[in-house]
């Protein structure tokens, strides 16, 4: 079916209490031998907010890779190799790059031309409606048509106008590919390898 929708915390200061006796003659104990110290560990303060898990969890559900080197980059994608996205895209990859915003990390490949040949987003979303979000927003429902593939995950595909895009989401996960090229069964390609090689299920 397609997509429907934070104490103190209590320093004991030690408090070094010294007695002075009476000087009467008898002879002075030897003092005792100090008490070993304490191997004991002080409670652990409050529990604290924890940080968000990862920096993807401030960015929008539209949010596209950002690659500080740009088509000059050479990354390689961890979950990708670079030699089958230029055989399945059609296109020589002359630079590729990484964005560890997002996890797993988005990856951008360019060739000649000046924008991005292929881009890859894998997003795990806090509910499913904002993974659907992600979906609508890569490949809206008026302009695209209806994605099925892998089994049990939905999208939308749309290829011409010198582009192409595969949107699909299964759960509260989500993957989009967009292509320069035309025909979605590229970015298809990719999509359902992502999902395969990452274990999306």
């Amino acid at each position: 079916m397609r997509r429907t929708l934070l104490a103190l915390s209590s320093l004991l200061l030690p408090l070094t209490l010294a007695g002075c006796g009476e000087t009467t003659g008898k002879p002075v104990p030897a003092p005792e031998k100090p008490a070993p110290e304490s191997t004991h560990t002080p409670a652990a303060a409050p529990d604290q907010p924890e940080p968000p898990a990862a920096a993807e969890s401030l960015l929008p559900f539209d949010a596209l890779p950002i690659v500080s080197g740009g088509r000059e980059s050479w990354t390689d994608c961890p979950y990708l190799d670079t030699q089958w996205i230029a055989e399945t895209n059609g296109q020589r990859v002359t630079g590729v790059g990484t964005d560890e915003r997002f996890n797993p990390p988005a990856c951008v490949y360019w060739s000649y031309p000046e924008e991005p040949q292929l881009t890859v987003i894998v997003r795990h979303m806090d509910t499913i409606a904002d993974a659907t979000a992600v979906v609508d927003w890569a490949a809206p429902v008026a302009s695209t048509d209806p994605a099925e593939e892998p089994a049990g995950w939905s999208g939308g595909r749309f290829g011409g106008n010198g582009h192409s895009v595969y949107a699909v989401q299964k759960g509260k996960t989500a993957v989009v590919v967009f292509s320069n090229q035309e025909q979605s069964i590229k970015p298809q390609i990719v999509a359902e390898e992502v999902i395969n090689r990452l274990d999306l299920g």
